[in-house]
């Protein structure tokens, strides 16, 4: 199977993953840019068959990774960006222009934000078990930890965000405000 047909359908949620990771939305098309650039250059070494979806992610935190260690800015017009535009567009996946697929984002505002507001090592851990549906063995995979690490980080991270999302209940006036020693501090 070819690249377009196996990896392309992965396009949005690689940048829904990328959102979490970049926290910028035009870090998050950078990124996302560039982890199918990557993919695309090394196609030859995708086993056909497996989680297309999870070397994908394993690509795009690699990059994440890789950035934020070098701050170096990304190629924006190589052939093979253009030539993977132009297969996304082909197949339907981008009607209306990158942004447009990009803009649709289907988190609540305040889930999206309490996110954000984890440690990158909680979100991702929250992201990729909770939101992708992904099990704590894949997640370790991708993260490159011990499935235990993984299951501390969705412990500590769901508590966390639980936090979070209930002091901004309170502060919205959806649910009544706890007395200031039931409130825990959150860090």
């Amino acid at each position: 199977m070819s690249f377009e047909e196996v990896a392309i359908p992965w396009l949005d949620d690689v940048f829904r993953y990328s959102r979490y990771l970049a926290k910028d939305p035009t870090d998050a098309e950078d990124l996302v840019q560039e982890t199918f650039l990557r993919a695309l250059r090394g196609w030859h070494t995708f086993a056909a068959g497996t989680d297309c979806r999870r070397w994908l992610f394993t690509i795009c935190r690699n990059s994440f990774i890789q950035r934020v260690q070098s701050k170096r800015p990304v190629a924006y017009d190589t052939p093979e960006l253009e030539a993977l535009a132009a297969a996304a567009v082909a197949d339907g996946v981008v009607s209306s222009g990158m942004g447009h697929v990009f803009g649709q984002v289907d988190l609540a505002d305040a889930i999206q934000e309490a996110l954000l507001e984890l440690s990158e090592d909680f979100r991702e851990a929250v992201v990729l078990v909770d939101l992708k549906g992904m099990s704590y063995q894949d997640a370790a995979q991708i993260l490159d930890v011990p499935v235990g690490t993984v299951r501390s980080r969705l412990f500590r991270g769901r508590r966390l965000l639980q936090e979070r999302l209930l002091a901004h209940a309170e502060d919205a006036g959806l649910v009544p405000p706890r007395p200031p020693a039931a409130r825990p501090e959150v860090s």
